[in-house]
């Protein structure tokens, strides 16, 4: 008998993970995608942000690593922000709002990131100021590129078209 509801379970159990972990599409390939930045990252200023773009050529996306709303871990993001809190920490933000996944703005005058589509609106930390938003920026991972002070590197994938 146990062999038996064991043996269900598996059958019935196998279709569901598959659906939870898909293998990904026919020509994507994860990869580090390097992005080249406006500026430096030690001449952005404190409170201040620099926009960057996935490569169109190889198409390619960006990874986001966390997130909540419209964004999840693994979701792609063809755009970001390079940003230095007031504090001078740096983070890496996917240009999706978490509402309903508009591109946002960098709003210099008063230090925020806007969604044109909604109103909602984030602290340069990623952080909620004004909804309809409830969850924070989705960041990116990436690591600094010690050949180029101007260039990054983001995790992201290429896309098959």
């Amino acid at each position: 008998m146990a062999s038996l509801l064991t043996a269900t379970v598996v059958i019935g159990g196998a279709p569901i993970v598959i659906f939870l972990w898909p293998a990904p599409p026919k020509g994507q390939k994860k990869t580090s995608i390097k992005v080249s930045l406006t500026k430096p990252i030690s001449q952005i200023a404190n409170a201040d942000a620099v926009k960057f773009d996935a490569p169109t050529s190889p198409n390619s996306a960006f990874i986001m690593a966390d997130g909540g709303g419209d964004n999840a871990a693994g979701d792609l993001a063809f755009g970001g922000f390079v940003v230095k809190d007031a504090t001078g920490k740096v983070n890496v933000f996917a240009i999706n709002c978490s509402h309903l996944g508009c591109s946002i703005a960098l709003n210099t005058d008063a230090k925020t990131f806007d969604c044109p589509c909604h109103g909602s609106r984030f602290h340069l930390d990623g952080s909620v100021l004004h909804g309809p938003a409830a969850n924070p920026l989705s960041h990116l991972n990436w690591k600094q590129d010690d050949a180029n002070p101007n260039t990054i590197m983001v995790d992201g994938i290429t896309l098959g078209f």
